[in-house]
């Protein structure tokens, strides 16, 4: 593949766009529920065992405040690699992995600002339509990460095996 382009896991979350670039995309599942866990945020929907490990599930719409929706056939779970280790996200559907050139990829504007754009890498434009392309590493930092295990190790052993 060459350098000057990018390789985007396009994913739904209600009528929006968003991406992830495809090397910090693991996997793709089909949405299974997660095992809840008491004590975390609301958009963490809870944990799944991942190639021996339990890894957690973030809710993609409530993470960056979108309103709920229910679970369709359609819905996945992608589960992000990132610099922490890997996390499942929960989002609406998964449409196609989309070759873009670099340049299309631009900074946000100015205007976005609150929780959403912390979690923004860029915003580009594929097959015409606007894609907001999300910075993995941001989506679970790593103070967030420290607070969920510091609860998962205080669950049974049994319930983290």
């Amino acid at each position: 593949m060459k350098k000057d382009v990018v390789q985007l896991v396009i994913f739904h979350l209600g009528a929006d766009l968003f991406a992830a670039d495809i090397f910090a995309v693991e996997r793709v599942l089909r949405y299974v529920q997660p095992s809840s866990v008491p004590g975390v945020p609301k958009w963490i929907e809870g944990v799944m065992p991942y190639r021996d490990k339990v890894i957690p599930v973030i809710d993609m719409r409530h993470r960056i405040e979108l309103s709920e929706a229910p679970i369709t056939a359609e819905t996945r779970i992608l589960v992000f690699n990132g610099t922490g280790g890997w996390i499942g996200a929960i989002v609406d559907s998964v449409s196609e992995v989309a070759v873009v050139p670099n340049a299309s990829v631009t900074p946000p504007p100015q205007l976005f600002h609150g929780l959403p754009a912390q979690f923004m890498r860029g915003i580009a434009k594929v097959n015409e339509q606007v894609v907001v392309v999300l910075d993995v590493d941001r989506v679970l930092t790593s103070t967030d990460r420290l607070a969920f295990e510091r609860i998962i190790e205080t669950l049974e052993p049994a319930v983290r095996a």
